[in-house]
């Protein structure tokens, strides 16, 4: 088991090491900018998405998941963020042209760059992680399917609000702690 933990520590922080920093500042940017936030993904993305949400919450940023029942319409003044590994998932790809058209922002996290949401997007971060589809491209791992592209869009995404965090006038967010669930 230790050497298990061991290999997907390791896996994940390469892939880490490979993510461009620039890419990473760009999100950090268009979600300050944001008058609100919406964060879609499918599956396992998805729920790294749901993670992602919550903890911008937690640190006061106005944010929704798109599929829930209390989110809103999506306006131009809004930015949409796409988590999908190949880039080219239908439903997502519908969510991205349909912000394309509003005149909404697009951010993806992917794989590829060169996907078809990735052509639409205003920013992109490839993570260059190993997904179900195992291109010759893609890094070695010992994880099931797309587990090492969501570990690390995880952690990089966890990053991304540390860096807004310190970015924060102080007390502009106020305690995370008073914005985390009471009712529990």
């Amino acid at each position: 088991m230790e050497k298990i933990i061991k290999t997907i520590s390791n896996e994940v922080a390469e892939v880490l090491e490979h993510v461009d920093s620039n890419e990473v500042q760009q999100l950090a940017t268009e979600l300050q900018n944001a008058k609100r936030i919406f964060v879609a993904g499918t599956g396992r993305s998805g729920l790294i998405g749901k993670v992602f949400a919550m903890r911008l919450m937690h640190s006061g940023y106005p944010i929704y998941v798109v599929g829930e029942t209390i989110t809103p319409s999506i306006e131009s003044s809004d930015l949409l963020l796409v988590i999908s590994g190949s880039g080219s998932t239908g439903t997502l790809k519908q969510f991205a042209t349909k912000a394309k058209e509003i005149d909404a922002r697009l951010a993806l996290v992917t794989t590829n760059k060169e996907s078809q949401i990735g052509q639409l997007s205003d920013c992109c971060i490839r993570v260059p992680a190993a997904t179900k589809k195992r291109l010759n491209s893609e890094p070695e791992t010992i994880q099931p399917l797309g587990s090492q592209f969501d570990q690390s869009a995880h952690l990089l995404l966890d990053a991304i609000v540390v860096y807004l965090l310190e970015k924060q006038p102080e007390g502009q967010g106020g305690s995370l702690n008073q914005k985390h669930a009471n009712l529990e």
